[in-house]
């Protein structure tokens, strides 16, 4: 689950570190809105950066939320990443200013919509703390998908923030369900099926019933077992003494006597 993560990021810094080799320009491979040959931007977008400081930027939330969707939605994180890429890099096509549009943060928005939104439809509390955390480590997210700077592309933020919460709706299988208790089920009586309500009267006074009256009769039966093993093994551990009373023969003679 973390080998994935890992080997995206490693992705798109060795995709810069060979821009900077070859002394290329990939931003031509971006998203170019409502081109033919723009629509290549959208396979290859996510992994073109324009600085150093940009990669650096996308780098550790890329990481840390591709982590949280692979362990806690792994059997759809594959189509939560590769469609919500795509998707979001085909809404940028087609909302975006005439420019290249390149970086992995549309995708970062994607998993931040779909994390923070998944675990409050789902109401499972461990996805619902991690919706949580989601919003109150990178909810500072949210101001750029507005046009605060041109050089931002906030069309492709937007795009991937849109993208994540229309999956966080339509993802609904293989999601780890809200646990359900035995006393939630309409045809749960507890009169009935609780062990303990069982001992009960309809008047609140307690009445045991026959199986456990057993069970203590039982319990109370090997305990005075118990008991009498260890009396007994007790008794045959200790010395045994002999007492020994001389009796003179004449005075057996008279007793004798006085018997006829």
């Amino acid at each position: 689950m973390v080998l994935y993560p890992m080997a995206m990021v490693l992705t798109i810094w060795i995709v810069y570190w060979l821009e900077i080799q070859w002394d290329a320009d990939f931003a031509r491979w971006g998203v170019l809105p409502r081109t033919t040959i723009g629509l290549r931007g959208i396979f290859f977008s996510p992994f073109i950066h324009g600085d150093g400081l940009h990669l650096l930027h996308n780098s550790l939330p890329l990481l840390v939320l591709s982590i949280a969707l692979f362990y806690f939605y792994d059997a759809i994180s594959f189509k939560v990443l590769i469609y919500g890429a795509l998707l979001t890099g085909f809404l940028t096509w087609i909302i975006g200013r005439e420019s290249y549009h390149i970086g992995a943060s549309g995708v970062i928005y994607m998993l931040f919509g779909f994390l923070s939104l998944k675990g409050l439809i789902s109401k499972h509390f461990r996805l619902l703390a991690l919706s949580f955390f989601v919003v109150f480590t990178y909810g500072s997210l949210v101001w750029y998908i507005a046009p605060i700077e041109h050089k931002i592309s906030w069309e492709g933020h937007l795009s991937g923030l849109v993208t994540g919460m229309l999956f966080a709706f339509l993802f609904k299988r293989k999601i780890a369900e809200k646990p359900k208790y035995q006393w939630e089920d309409p045809k749960y009586v507890p009169e009935e099926n609780d062990e303990f309500m069982k001992c009960f009267d309809m008047h609140g006074n307690f009445t045991p019933t026959s199986d456990r009256i057993a069970f203590e009769n039982a319990a109370k039966e090997k305990l005075e077992d118990e008991e009498k093993q260890k009396l007994i093994s007790s008794t045959l551990n200790q010395p045994i003494r002999l007492i020994y009373h001389h009796t003179s023969s004449k005075n057996k003679t008279t007793n004798l006597k006085r018997r006829y």
